[in-house]
Formats: C-alpha cells, structure tokens, sequence
C-alpha cells in the first residue's frame, strides 16, 4: 500500500463532514497533531442542520446504520460513542407503501422479518427471505474487510483469493438478479434493491456486490441519533476537541502551498498560513483537485449519482406514520429510466418520507411532527429543469402524492425549506448532487478516484467521491483509510489527551 513518505507528525485536514471527522480521530489515536478547517459555524458537512421555526432540520443524510462502524471511530482516539451519543433503533426500519395499498413492516429481527413476508407474500417469499439474508450476510462479510474498508493502489491488487470468494457469491452479478433467486415477488423485492438509489445506479443495472448496503439497513439495523443526525458529527468533533484535535471554523482554505511534490502549508481567507506535513482534502473532488492544482487523468468521464429534492415540512401530529416510510409507485422501472436516462422528473414518483419526531419529539415544537419528502431527481448534467422557477410547484406535487400513498393528511402544514439540485449546485456539489459520484463499474473498487493523487507525495483525499463510496459507513471508513496513507497500517494505540494540554501544544505551532 502506498503511503505518505516522510515526517506525518502534523496533518491538517479540510473539511468537518463525517469524512474529515473520522480522518481526525484516527489520526489524533495515532498520536498526530491534527488541525481541521472548517469553512461552516458548525461541524457535519453534507450531514448540515437548520433551525427554522423551533425545528431542528437535517439537511444531509436522515438513515444511519452499521453503529459498530461509528464506534470504531470514537474508539480510535480512545473514546466511547455511549460517552457523547444516544441511538435509538428505528422499529420497523422501514415501512414499505406499494401502489396497490399492499404495506409490508420491515424489521431487521429475522423472525420478525419472516412472520412479516409471510403475511405479505406466503411461506414460498418467507423461506427465500431467510436464504436472501443469509446469503447478505456471507456477502457482507467477504466484502467488508478486503473490498470496502480497504485501500487499493490499483486493480491488480484486487487479485486475491477474497476475489474469488466474492465471485462465487455473484458479486459481479446485477443486483436484481441476484435478489429475484432468492424473493421472486416484484413488489417484496424492492425492499431489497431500492437501496440502489444510494449507489446512483439502476437495481437491474447495479452490481450485486452493492446488495450489502441492503445488508446494512436491513440485517444490521437502522438508528437515530437523540437530538437528530447532526448529533452524530457534533459528537464525533467533542471526542475529536478531547483527544487534541484543533478545530478552525468559519474558515475557508483557499490555496495550497508547495514545496517541489509535498504540500508544506495551507492558506485560508483570513490570511493565515499553517504548515503541515500532510493534509487530508474532504471538499468536492473537483474543488479538491483545484487546490492541488491538478486534473485526474481518467479515460472516462466522471458520473456524478442522481440528484434529489428533500422537502421539510412541519404538521399537526401524524401518530399514524413510521419514522422512515417508502412510497413505491407503480412504475417502478421506469422511475430509474425517467431519472438516469431521460433526464427528466419521474412520472410515477416513488418517495422517501421520514418523520424523525417519531423517535426523536425534540426535533419539532411541542404539538408538532417534522417530515422530509424525498424525490430522486435528475442531477443538472443529465436533466435540464430550471428548478428555480419549477422547485416550489413540485413541492407541492410531491406533498400531494405522498398523502395520496400514506392515506393521511398533513394537517395545518408549512413548507419549512425545499432543496433542489440547483440549491445543492449552489453548497458546491457536482452537478448538484448530493451523492456524489456514481458507483458505476467505472467508478467502484479500484476504478474509484483514489485517495492519493498522483505527483503530490502528502495530499490524501477521503469523503464520498473517492474510496470506499457514498453513505455514512463508506464515508467514515474513509477517513480511516485516509489516515492509513498518512501513518501507515499500524496498530493503533487508543489515548485521551487533555484538550487544554494538546490545544496549547498545538497553538505554539500554528
């Protein structure tokens, strides 16, 4: 594995977001001295908040799974997550809405789960279920390990035995197919392949290797966070500020300054410089590649995933809706084609409605509910929607179908935001997507962007658009791959620091 050669005693790293906070705990465990730069007031990144109205807003990702992954984080710099954050388990993980009125409750308990199928879809779709998951769960482990948390420096390395185990379970299969042997039934198999969205990529068109983010929510679990998602990176920044790590906001770097191939400092709007002996880059890859002054050389073109409009709303209470909620329209398979293809809104929406004050009340005012809304949508390169004049009027759609599925009615309710693609566009996303690039064959594994770049000896990139990919457990195990190109594969020997001690330390050298 290729590394940062040379003096790593101090890092800065770029960017707040779940990446750079992961970078930063795995770093300061390792006993680096770690500056962050965050150009926000607060920490998160994509996972951003808001608080209109005495709600508190979510502006990123709302499912979190995989808490084993977030543990791991806290327990590189030698803390406990129990120590800074609340989970709660979401029960039912979902709670699945088909166009024909058919509901299916889906619970991450495999009796559950079973007794579940075979109310919906008779003993024949219960006894493949209990294949399906056990089938997950082998993917998920030979993946896990060798493929996701692990880096690459090219496809050769790749060539393992663990490839071929991962062959033999139809990981290179299309996801579909490999989920149709096991649940024949149309409508149950979604549950299984909607999780394609993330990936950016069709369920009949997606590899089979990214049925372990089904492996995730739907075996592993999904949680929230007491006080919502921004408590996961507030938390992670407070063990990241204990263990010594500096943190800057409300600061923008601007350049990057070079010594022949090491970047030696780095330069914010406020006029300051500080030097370093790496720098972990977390911002857009394009913004990233900018600093660097660098363009990747890729025989194709990056594929940025599909974008999304997200529609905060705020009601009279609605007891009778789950916490996450999926809408499926009858046209399933042309969503995907409307979306990637033709560039356009789908014309059967199917939709993700979360109401996290069903786990969480504090996310709304006494006496109400908080709901999000969320339509995939073309991303700006692939559809042209002038969402500025159009985004509001498709709000409002969007409200209408998700009552007309739910079969309730959003009492007394108040837009609260809409975010579009042109809005995401405007926080700096490619083509204004939130999920970053696509996991296309072109753009998974080692075909990925990697994480270290080319000509420039001490710059790492960690975050959605480089390896492992898209989601909360990818991105964290991004920071951690991040940090072993900067110190190496070592054992990481878990400390707490004082934070006044560290700080002072770091401050004499800023």
């Amino acid at each position: 594995m290729r590394t940062v050669e040379g003096a790593t005693d101090r890092v800065v790293v770029v960017g707040a977001g779940l990446a750079g906070l992961s970078a930063a705990l795995h770093l300061a465990g390792r006993s680096r001295e770690v500056i962050v730069v965050e150009r926000e007031a607060v920490p998160g990144g994509r996972a951003g908040q808001a608080d209109p109205a005495g709600y508190r807003l979510d502006t990123g990702p709302t499912v979190l799974t995989m808490p084993d992954i977030v543990e791991s984080v806290f327990a590189a710099a030698g803390a406990r997550s129990a120590d800074y954050l609340q989970l709660a388990p979401v029960e039912p993980a979902y709670r699945a809405h088909f166009a024909g009125g058919r509901r299916l409750e889906v619970h991450t308990d495999a009796a559950r789960m079973e007794a579940e199928i075979r109310r919906f879809a008779g003993a024949d779709q219960a006894d493949g279920y209990r294949r399906l998951r056990r089938w997950l769960t082998r993917l998920y482990r030979a993946e896990m390990d060798r493929f996701i948390a692990a880096n690459f420096d090219s496809p050769l390395s790749m060539v393992t035995p663990a490839l071929a185990r991962l062959i033999a379970l139809g990981g290179f299969g299309r996801w579909d197919r490999a989920v149709a042997r096991y649940i024949p039934d149309p409508e149950l198999r979604r549950v299984f392949t909607f999780q394609s969205l993330y990936a950016g990529v069709a369920p009949g068109r997606a590899r089979a290797a990214y049925a372990v983010i089904a492996y995730m929510d739907t075996v592993g679990g999904v949680f929230f966070p007491r006080g919502g998602m921004r408590a996961l990176p507030e938390a992670l920044a407070a063990a990241a500020t204990e263990a010594g790590v500096r943190f800057r906001y409300g600061t923008t770097v601007t350049a990057l300054e070079r010594t022949g191939s090491r970047i030696t400092g780095v330069r914010t709007d406020d006029g300051d410089r500080i030097s370093c002996d790496a720098v972990v880059l977390t911002t857009e890859l394009h913004e990233a590649y900018g600093l660097i002054a660098r363009t990747p050389r890729r025989p194709v073109p990056l594929t940025s995933a599909p974008s999304a409009v997200i529609v905060h709303l705020g009601c009279a209470p609605t007891a009778e809706i789950a916490h996450h909620n999926l809408l499926f329209g009858a046209a399933w398979e042309e969503s995907f084609h409307d979306i990637i293809v033709r560039g356009q809104v789908m014309r059967d929406p199917s939709l993700l409605v979360t109401r996290p004050s069903a786990t969480d009340p504090s996310t709304a005012p006494p006496g109400r509910d908080l709901l999000y809304v969320l339509a995939p949508v073309p991303n700006l390169e692939r559809g042209r929607i002038d969402w500025e004049r159009t985004g509001t009027s498709y709000a409002e759609q969007l409200l209408e179908v998700a009552q007309d599925r739910l079969g309730s009615v959003f009492g007394d309710a108040e837009i609260l935001r809409v975010d579009t693609p042109a809005d995401w566009a405007r926080r700096g996303m490619l083509a204004g997507s939130p999920f970053a690039l696509a996991h296309t064959f072109a753009q998974t594994g080692p075909f990925r962007p990697a994480n270290m770049i080319r000509g420039v000896d001490n710059a790492v990139l960690a975050g959605g658009s480089t390896v492992p990919g898209v989601g909360i457990p990818p991105v964290l195990i991004s920071g951690r791959l991040a940090a072993d190109r900067i110190t190496g594969l070592q054992p990481v020997r878990p400390r707490r620091i004082g934070a006044a001690l560290a700080t002072s330390r770091i401050d004499r050298q800023l």
